[in-house]
C-alpha cells in the first residue's frame, strides 16, 4: 500500500492533527485536500473517519458545513500527533501553512455588492490586518457589472488601491480659497 498511513485510526490521528493547526474553521473539501499529503489515505475512509470524529466530539460540525476541533480533539491531537510519521507531518505543515496564509487573507480582504433602491449599486471594500481594520471604503456604482469587476479588482490586489488612495490623498494640494 502507497504512504505512511495505513488504518483508519492513522487517518484520525491526520484529521485532528490538520484540525489542531488551520486558523478557522473549515470545509469538507479543504480538510481532504490538507489529509492528501499522504498517498495511503483513501477518500472513503477518510469521510468515515471524519463523520466518527464528529460523533466522539472530537470536532465539530457548524450549520454551515464547517469543521473545527474541540478541547478534547486537541487534548487527543496532542496526545497522538508523534504517532504520525514525520515525513507526513512535514508535508502537512507546509501545506497547513499555505492554507493558513489563504484562510487569513480571506478574512483580511473582503469586497461586496449591494443593490439600492434606486437601482444603483453599493460596492463596500474592507482591508484589515492584525490589528484591526486598515480601509473600509463604500462607492456607489450605477451599473451590477461594473461593481462585480471593482469587488474582483480589488480582492487581487487590495494593497495596490490602498496605496493609490494614500499616494493621492497625501500628494494633494488643498484648494486654494477664493477671495
Amino acid at each position: 500500500m502507497p504512504g505512511f498511513i495505513h488504518d483508519k485510526l492513522e487517518i484520525k490521528f491526520l484529521i485532528l492533527y490538520i484540525t489542531a493547526r488551520v486558523i478557522e474553521p473549515i470545509p469538507f473539501d479543504t480538510v481532504w485536500d490538507l489529509a492528501m499529503c499522504d498517498e495511503g489515505v483513501d477518500y472513503f475512509d477518510f469521510a468515515e473517519c471524519l463523520s466518527d470524529l464528529v460523533r466522539t466530539e472530537h470536532l465539530t460540525l457548524s450549520a454551515d458545513g464547517l469543521y473545527a476541533i474541540t478541547n478534547k480533539g486537541l487534548r487527543n491531537s496532542r496526545i497522538c500527533e508523534s504517532s504520525l510519521p514525520y515525513s507526513v507531518r512535514l508535508r502537512c505543515d507546509k501545506n497547513l501553512a499555505a492554507c493558513n496564509r489563504h484562510l487569513r487573507r480571506k478574512s483580511q480582504v473582503k469586497a461586496s455588492t449591494e443593490k439600492r433602491p434606486n437601482g444603483t449599486y453599493t460596492v463596500r471594500l474592507e482591508l484589515s490586518d492584525d490589528m484591526g481594520s486598515v480601509m473600509d471604503l463604500r462607492l456607489a456604482i450605477p451599473r451590477e457589472d461594473m461593481a462585480a469587476m471593482l469587488t474582483e479588482r480589488f480582492q487581487k490586489s487590495p494593497e495596490r488601491l490602498y496605496g493609490e488612495i494614500m499616494r493621492a490623498l497625501m500628494s494633494s494640494e488643498p484648494e486654494d480659497e477664493a477671495p
